[in-house]
């Protein structure tokens, strides 16, 4: 091999190398351990009887987009008073279980998650269902579009 093709098959091989890492980095398990954490901590605030730490869940911006029950709600902060205003005792949260989890990480940053939950009260246990898509930013993995649907009362 002359000089210019050894130093060409060098810096392709270089340049393949250095691309490929980005594109596996933030993909593996660890991810995934780490918004089943971030869910589990927002099941524990729900289940303490605090919304505030049940957000902490959700991406603190404009563009945070909740759907359920025919309606979009937009933002974190008009998020937070939906749940203040449809939760208003603890009796009425009753104790949040997810089940049936299971996390697809999309890209280095960006992740869905679909699951149960359930809110077990001493007067019912409504159940539904949820898809959300994460992203990673410098909080970590965050909420920014929720879907959630509440099964048919039988």
């Amino acid at each position: 091999m002359t000089a210019p093709s050894t130093l060409r098959l060098l810096l392709v091989t270089l340049f393949l190398l250095t691309t490929a890492v980005p594109l596996t980095a933030g993909t593996g398990p660890d991810e995934r351990a780490a918004i089943l954490a971030m869910m589990q901590r927002q099941v524990e605030g729900w289940n303490t009887g605090s919304i505030d730490a049940f957000m902490e869940g959700y991406r603190r911006s404009d563009s945070l987009r909740f759907a359920s029950g025919g309606e979009v709600t937009y933002g974190w902060r008009t998020m937070l008073e939906r749940y203040r205003r449809g939760y208003p005792t603890r009796e009425r949260m009753g104790r949040l279980v997810f089940s049936d989890v299971s996390v697809d990480i999309l890209s280095p940053d960006a992740a869905a998650a679909f699951g149960r939950w359930t809110l077990h009260r001493d007067t019912d246990a409504p159940t539904g269902l949820f898809t959300l898509i994460l992203r990673k930013g410098p909080e970590g993995w965050r909420i920014m579009h929720d879907h959630t649907s509440a099964a048919s009362a039988k």
